[in-house]
């Protein structure tokens, strides 16, 4: 018989709990160990033959991803919204390793993306980078809100300037507000500078790859768009055609439809009713999505994709829709360079329009 073993794990903070299935699906054993990469280590090269190993994603997910990758046959790191177990109404440590250990030997697992070991420390950066970036905007928001609750009028970024402080400050009279803002000023000073760094170290990482000077060509995308494509991408192979890409982007249309074919006399016919679209795919990397938005719109700047957005205004398609065939069509391009290993020039964009 098959020496085949389907070992899950529901991990936690400071255990795992580890269920063992043979290939007729019997239960072998379960277990409990630390989460330490040692006993990780002792407990999977205790078990013979082919391991497939699975977990659910996590904060811990990559690193036991790459803890145990070389230690078992494959490694499904699944996603714990879409596995059916848990509708289950008992719920445990010991059932969840068990019910992930079901569905891994029938296959019902849906896998979550980790590969490109080469692009870790650029996703870690990207993350940095855009972590940062939301705390300063969130400060500078925190800001206006203090001149607001004073009735002060303070549009636009000159609120923010150095220069101009002193002046903005003797606006505010009560003691405790010119103080609090003072100190949104200096926290904002400090996020302001680490945003800097932060870019710059991104950027340097960035120029390491070899498809970033490739990717920068595509329009709309600038070094920052590339640098933040590419690590949440990792590898352009992941998508085989433009479609998933769009899927994993968040700019594909979700279709219903029901009772498709009638029976009319003795044979069968498709009905004649359209199929209903309910919008874009809800499932999607949000991060991915706002680069392509961000870059379809930087490109309407030129003249080409003027044109384009204004011709398809024209035929009856509504400003977002129009947007979003741009930014499907910069995906697509992107994708294209990034998988061919060269520089295609801009009347490759052309001919998709």
């Amino acid at each position: 018989m098959t020496d085949i073993k389907y070992v899950a794990f529901d991990v936690h903070l400071a255990t795992i709990s580890a269920a063992v299935l043979n290939f007729d699906g019997k239960l072998l054993t379960q277990a409990v160990m630390q989460t330490d990469a040692t006993a990780i280590r002792d407990f999977l090269r205790g078990l013979s033959g082919v391991v497939h190993l699975t977990f659910e994603e996590g904060t811990q997910a990559q690193w036991l991803h790459d803890l145990t990758r070389p230690l078992v046959a494959e490694v499904l790191v699944c996603n714990p919204r879409l596995h059916h177990s848990l509708k289950c109404d008992n719920k445990s440590d010991r059932l969840d390793a068990g019910n992930l250990a079901v569905d891994l030997r029938a296959g019902l697992l849906k896998g979550v993306y980790h590969g490109s070991p080469q692009t870790q420390t650029l996703k870690q950066l990207a993350h940095n980078y855009e972590t940062l970036t939301e705390d300063t905007t969130r400060c500078m928001n925190r800001l206006k809100a203090v001149y607001r609750s004073q009735a002060v009028k303070c549009a636009g970024r000159d609120v923010y300037c150095l220069r101009n402080r002193a002046a903005w400050l003797a606006k505010l009279i009560g003691g405790g507000w010119r103080l609090r803002a003072e100190f949104l000023y200096k926290q904002l000073d400090h996020l302001r500078e680490l945003r800097r760094e932060a870019k710059a170290v991104l950027l340097k990482e960035a120029r390491k790859l070899p498809a970033f000077k490739r990717l920068c060509a595509v329009p709309g995308l600038g070094p920052i768009r590339v640098a933040q494509m590419i690590a949440v991408i990792g590898s352009p192979h992941r998508f085989r055609t433009k479609r998933q890409l769009w899927t994993y982007g968040g700019f594909a249309v979700v279709t219903r439809s029901s009772a498709d074919y009638q029976v009319v006399g003795d044979k069968l016919a498709r009905r004649p009713k359209s199929t209903q679209t309910r919008g874009l795919n809800p499932n999607h990397s949000r991060r991915l999505k706002v680069i392509f938005k961000s870059a379809a719109i930087e490109t309407l700047k030129e003249a080409f994709f003027k044109k384009l957005y204004e011709r398809l205004q024209a035929s009856g398609v509504r400003a977002e829709m129009a947007r979003l065939t741009i930014a499907r069509k910069l995906a697509a391009v992107a994708l294209a360079i990034w998988k061919s290993g060269f520089e295609k020039s801009f009347n490759s964009i052309q001919k998709t329009g």
